[in-house]
């Protein structure tokens, strides 16, 4: 099923214009719609007892990131929409709500100094939305996604929703790698894993994207760190992963691997939950 109805975030960061261009590339390779939502924490102003909202600062940042969207979206069809909520609380709900309505997100990963997105927007939205989140790292050039995609896979219902929702951002001539992770001491359970593999290979070919299948054997480099490091090797420009799982990786608890890829990221990684 292709992307009709995208979502970006915006703020008055200096990475979203970065983040607006992918998404707005991604839109005009899909032939999908794009929507701008403008959401960023702000202290409403007080005059006396009154709080006045919004305040300066934040309805003259919403102009601009308004007239910015609208450039980088010329001859799309795209709609910009100001959240105009500035409490932590209330713009992590506000945002995952609006969310659920649209096909992906994408967002920015969070800088260690940033104060205009809550601290867990991006988990947050990656485990309520209910819809797959594409997050660009802080830092680096990105010019498209999907190219040269990597695959994470494992036996779980999150690898799953991960490994479909990565196909529908694989160019139509993208050369894939799928990826599995075994302990090396587990001969039958790294048996298993390879036909696993050959069969995900096989839906990645019936949907005419070719990829090889590979097998690593876990570390003491860790999961996520493994995955990126064949990631880079790979030359890649998307790292499709199950987010917030836990299930289907030996010895990896609950949603650590996905806090600490939000964290380490150096490439564009879909998180599907």
């Amino acid at each position: 099923m292709p992307l009709c109805n995208l979502l970006v975030h915006l703020d008055s960061g200096e990475r979203t214009a970065a983040r607006l261009k992918l998404a707005a590339d991604i839109a005009r390779a899909q032939n999908a719609r794009l929507t701008g939502l403008f959401a960023q924490t702000a202290q409403a102003h007080q005059i006396g007892l009154v709080a006045e909202w919004p305040p300066h600062d934040y309805a003259e940042a919403a102009k601009a990131s308004r007239a910015g969207f609208a450039a980088a979206t010329a001859g799309l069809d795209a709609e910009w929409q100001d959240l105009n909520r500035g409490d932590e609380g209330e713009v992590v709900r506000l945002a995952t709500d609006f969310a659920r309505h649209f096909d992906l997100i994408v967002l920015g990963q969070r800088a260690s100094d940033d104060s205009l997105t809550p601290p867990d927007f991006a988990e947050q939205l990656i485990i309520n939305a209910g819809r797959p989140v594409l997050v660009l790292p802080f830092a680096g050039t990105f010019g498209q996604v999907g190219t040269r995609p990597v695959f994470a896979w494992s036996d779980s219902r999150s690898s799953a929703r991960g490994f479909y929702d990565g196909m529908m951002l694989a160019a139509p001539a993208a050369e894939a790698l799928v990826v599995g992770l075994s302990k090396p001491e587990d001969a039958q359970g790294f048996a298993y894993q390879k036909e696993s593999l050959r069969l995900a290979v096989a839906q990645l070919a019936a949907h005419k994207i070719s990829a090889l299948p590979e097998q690593l054997a876990l570390s003491e480099i860790g999961l996520m760190d493994a995955l990126l490091n064949r990631a880079a090797d790979h030359g890649a420009d998307l790292l499709a992963i199950g987010a917030f799982g836990g299930g289907g990786y030996p010895l990896f608890s609950r949603g650590s691997g996905s806090r600490y890829m939000l964290k380490h990221m150096t490439l564009p990684v879909l998180f599907s939950h």
